[in-house]
């Protein structure tokens, strides 16, 4: 007996039977270009500081740490601007977590959480875990997603919980503000908390509006951020949003006591207080990812348009093939299961060379 076999013996909610578990491929290879970490990693000065604030906290771990990580909010608000204080700001362990908080407090038994694949893979499964319902709109050409589409959808379905991914992963396409606008008015009569989700904002090329200018007057309007990209902090699992006041006093209701540890929130602390040697390295690595837009386009691959730090190309009649002899070049991408297409992060110069040389090689042959 397997274990899948073993588990369905188990009394498992009717609604988890079957399901799979998230996750990409953790493999030992030289070069992971897969799951869209900043490969740059922490620079020394700002590790330093971390280190610091790790080192103050220890003698007081035998204390709970504080539970409305209150310094960290603020760091947050500073950081993001557009007038926010303490009292917009929510962070968890991750934005995953983030986004689940939400879903328990405006999702739900009898609710329904809607989004427009191909977008991000965790929206089902967070809408499953918290038995809520989800519902999947539809996209244009190119994975286009228009203002009056979007509205008529959202205005159809009537959904409580709409997610918006801008940059979208996978595609990493930006969605116009009048978007957002217009799903947010199309909620209005079911009363829809529409989440626009800004993993990678930080990537987005100059000009690029967030939704964060959007939040004034909008109560039901999250916008939901990561320092896991940008900040290079995947391994320190830290997500926020920003909102109004009473999204957050929502969330309290349903937030685990303590969920953030002294040691996530001195870290995030002294990331945001070294913020300008941590994002030093999203420049270049926008330039990596415009590089790979460019050569891919040049060998006759089809990459869509980018703001993010990963690029989706098409083009490929086995992708699985090409795959598979990247890995065993030692370059591990990511078959996010849409036919034709494959996914890379943008890395270092090096990283990048790699993976771009690799292709070639598998298209000459």
């Amino acid at each position: 007996m397997d274990q899948f076999e073993r588990l369905s013996q188990l009394p498992l909610r009717d609604d988890l039977r079957g399901q799979h578990p998230y996750g990409a491929p953790q493999l030992d290879v030289p070069i992971l270009l897969n799951v869209n970490e900043n490969t740059f990693g922490v620079p020394l000065d700002a590790k330093e500081a971390i280190l610091k604030a790790v080192a103050d906290e220890l003698d007081g771990l035998n204390r709970y740490p504080d539970r409305e990580f209150t310094e960290l909010r603020r760091a947050l608000a500073a950081y993001l601007g557009h007038g926010l204080v303490a009292e917009n700001i929510w962070a968890a362990n991750g934005s995953n977590e983030v986004l689940q908080q939400l879903l328990q407090a405006f999702g739900g038994p009898g609710r329904i959480a809607m989004g427009f694949p191909p977008t991000y893979s965790m929206y089902p499964l967070l809408a499953s875990g918290t038995g809520t319902a989800y519902a999947a709109g539809v996209r244009g050409a190119g994975f286009s997603l228009s203002a009056q589409s979007a509205g008529e959808q959202v205005q159809a379905l009537a959904p409580n919980v709409v997610f918006l991914c801008s940059p979208n992963n996978p595609t990493g396409t930006v969605l116009g503000l009048d978007v957002v606008e217009a799903v947010y008015e199309a909620g209005e009569a079911s009363s829809a908390i529409v989440i626009v989700d800004e993993a990678y904002a930080e990537f987005a090329h100059a000009g690029t509006p967030s939704a964060l200018n959007l939040l004034e007057g909008r109560p039901r309007l999250v916008v939901s951020r990561t320092m896991s990209k940008a900040f290079a902090l995947a391994g320190a699992r830290v997500g926020y949003l920003a909102s109004a006041p009473e999204v957050t006093d929502a969330i309290r209701l349903v937030r685990l006591p303590y969920h953030l540890s002294a040691i996530t929130q001195a870290t995030a602390v002294a990331a945001l207080r070294n913020s300008d040697a941590l994002l030093a390295n999203v420049e270049a690595i926008k330039v990596q990812r415009d590089r790979i837009v460019d050569e891919l386009g040049q060998m006759g691959l089809r990459p869509a348009p980018s703001d993010s730090n990963f690029v989706l190309f098409g083009g490929m009649a086995d992708p699985s093939s090409v795959w598979e002899k990247l890995l065993a070049d030692g370059v591990l991408i990511r078959d996010v299961g849409i036919p034709g297409h494959l996914r890379v992060t943008a890395g270092t110069e090096a990283e990048t060379s790699a993976f771009l040389n690799g292709m070639r090689d598998i298209l000459a042959k």
